[in-house]
């Protein structure tokens, strides 16, 4: 089965990381895939490694809705004058889908526009992974309704996104959840070389800034430690810490005036406390300097691939949320109903204290992932869904 999977991120992000490890883990006797990423990006060579075509497609048209009414106007207007300009790439696909595949794989729910337009022009089966819970809105019910009837199977990160999909395409859907695969590393990974070498107690947070991911949420934790004098815990940052103009309060402020995160903590005083690295393309090196991972998501998502690898690493998660199933309290990290800075301090200042018992929750974690992440398993489990979206209606 001759299959194109489509990327929207080229490297930089989970999903791509997601698709990934599946296309590594596949049955090439039974599915041959081809990728093309939206942006060019440092999993193209990974992809070569392994013998896979991987090209890079810039005017791959993308949009997905928001959480807020004026930002989905702005980002489906954008959204619309990207997609008329992507008409030679929109051309190619039907042309290469109906010539070279089998069957095409959406790698992300914000393909759904073009898999609307592509369903007319080619018999072709489609899959589409769900990876994200969209806010609830009229602009998300419509794009989970127009993914329902353009797409013949799904794939989704986990229930929560199954739910919330089906509940506003206002139907159950044919599909399959498979969690992503987070394969613990193969080899010793050497510690990021940017992250200091001392006695303090390493956080990681592997997300770039966005009001939903909550990373400012940190300050205030960091804020609540230097109160009670354990200063001796350091956040690393990696990901793009920008602010947007449109955040609320102080750190709008500092957004209108081009500024990030950084200059955020540094307004707080709390600069010793924090390393930002940036974008790094390998942060399983970032994980190897830490010693736990926090999501401090405004979402109360504590299932994403940051989550994963932390697992998969031998790292205890910090996060909130309802969901135990790979963050479970006390057992692989430390999972709170709600966010509450003092209560995510003490409970930070607990792990830093006893790294005993920090190293046990993070050994729970790697069988954790283990288990419900291996490679191999979760990659027969999309093959499957290939398969039965490419089987001849009986």
């Amino acid at each position: 089965m001759r299959v194109l999977c489509l990327d929207i991120e080229g490297g930089y992000g989970g999903s791509s990381r997601s698709l990934f490890e599946s296309l590594r883990h596949l049955d090439r006797d039974r599915a041959a895939a081809e990728v093309w990423c939206r942006l060019p990006g440092p999993v193209e060579a990974r992809y070569r490694a392994l013998g896979i075509p991987c090209r890079p497609m810039p005017d791959m048209p993308k949009v997905s809705s928001l959480p807020r009414l004026s930002r989905n106007l702005y980002a489906y207007a954008h959204g619309a004058a990207e997609f008329l300009r992507a008409r030679p790439f929109r051309e190619a696909l039907a042309h290469e889908v109906t010539s070279r595949f089998d069957l095409v794989h959406f790698n992300h729910e914000a393909l759904f526009l073009l898999a609307r337009w592509l369903r007319p022009r080619t018999r072709a089966p489609f899959v589409m992974h769900i990876r994200t819970n969209l806010h609830d809105s009229p602009f998300a019910r419509m794009q989970s309704r127009i993914s329902a009837r353009s797409v013949d199977r799904f794939v989704f990160i986990t229930e929560n996104e199954r739910a919330t999909f089906e509940r506003q395409a206002g139907r159950p859907v044919e599909g399959r959840v498979i969690y992503n695969i987070a394969a613990p590393p193969e080899d010793a990974v050497e510690p990021h070389p940017e992250v200091p070498r001392d006695g303090r107690f390493k956080v990681a947070c592997l997300s770039s800034y966005s009001w939903q991911r909550g990373l400012d949420r940190l300050v205030d934790v960091a804020a609540e430690l230097d109160r009670l004098g354990h200063g001796d815990v350091l956040f690393v940052m990696a990901g793009e810490m920008r602010l947007s103009r449109s955040l609320p309060g102080q750190l709008g402020a500092i957004g209108r005036r081009g500024g990030s995160l950084r200059d955020y903590v540094e307004a707080r005083g709390l600069a010793d406390m924090f390393h930002f690295l940036g974008h790094v393309d390998a942060p399983e090196r970032v994980l190897a300097a830490c010693d736990a991972l926090a999501k401090p998501s405004r979402e109360n998502n504590p299932w994403g691939r940051d989550v994963l690898e932390a697992l998969a690493a031998g790292r205890p998660v910090l996060a909130c949320g309802s969901y135990g199933v790979f963050v479970e309290d006390g057992v692989t990290g430390v999972l709170l109903p709600r966010f509450e800075a003092a209560e995510m301090a003490r409970r930070l200042m607990a792990l830093a204290d006893d790294r005993e018992a920090c190293r046990r929750l993070g050994e729970a974690g790697r069988e954790r992932a283990a288990r419900l992440c291996d490679g191999p398993a979760r990659a027969a489990e999309l093959l499957a869904v290939w398969e039965a979206a490419a089987r001849p209606a009986a």
